[in-house]
């Protein structure tokens, strides 16, 4: 079973959507031991770092997060979930997150006017590292993005793809043996997005 991990931070319909469209069994739940107990697990999100930190911890899902990701178990960061699996964002006057990935999450710093912020729409992903994941996909294929801020990893050999936006190229995918995250949302990206998530429910890392 996969568990989609339910810390009050939205977006969890179309994921729950998404699988069930790949006949895959996924739960939406807030319930640690669902998660600890879980095949898989995806770790979704929009919103803000600063009040998903605070749910994460009356959830007592912390702690879940944590030893599922430490002790293998296939692991999938999507948008906002993807960026609080780093050290620190700076959202919110700087918020301490959960620190599976080594680096930091900045706010975009456009230059050009026409760069707004946030980023909404289309677009490509450049793999800079083959992995399971793209699978079947394209390189600088299209995905779906909502987001001010991006992954800045301590160290570069994580990032597997990255992505162009208002005059800076960020890493717009990042994989660390058994977790992989994505900043755009496969479950909104159309056919191309399913093949993405078809691969993490077949990728045994």
């Amino acid at each position: 079973m996969t568990a989609i991990v339910d810390y009050n931070a939205g977006n969890l319909t179309s994921v729950k959507l998404a699988f069930h469209a790949l006949n895959c069994e996924a739960e939406v739940t807030q319930n640690p031991e669902v998660i600890l107990q879980a095949d898989r697990v995806i770790f979704p999100g929009v919103g803000a770092a600063g009040s998903a930190m605070r749910n994460l911890s009356e959830l007592k899902l912390i702690d879940p997060i944590r030893e599922v990701t430490a002790r293998g178990t296939p692991f999938l960061g999507i948008c906002l979930g993807t960026q609080i699996l780093f050290d620190f964002s700076d959202e919110d006057f700087g918020t301490p997150a959960l620190g599976i990935l080594p680096g930091r999450v900045p706010r975009f710093q456009p230059c050009n006017p026409r760069d707004k912020v946030p980023q909404i729409g289309w677009n490509q992903v450049e793999y800079t590292h083959q992995h399971p994941i793209m699978d079947g996909i394209e390189n600088r294929s299209e995905f779906y993005f909502v987001h001010s801020y991006y992954p800045a990893p301590d160290n570069d050999e994580i990032v597997i793809g990255t992505t162009s936006y208002a005059d800076l190229r960020f890493a717009s995918m990042v994989a660390a043996q058994n977790v992989v995250a994505t900043q755009f949302h496969p479950e909104k990206s159309g056919r191309i997005g399913l093949k993405l998530l078809r691969n993490f429910i077949n990728w045994n890392p």
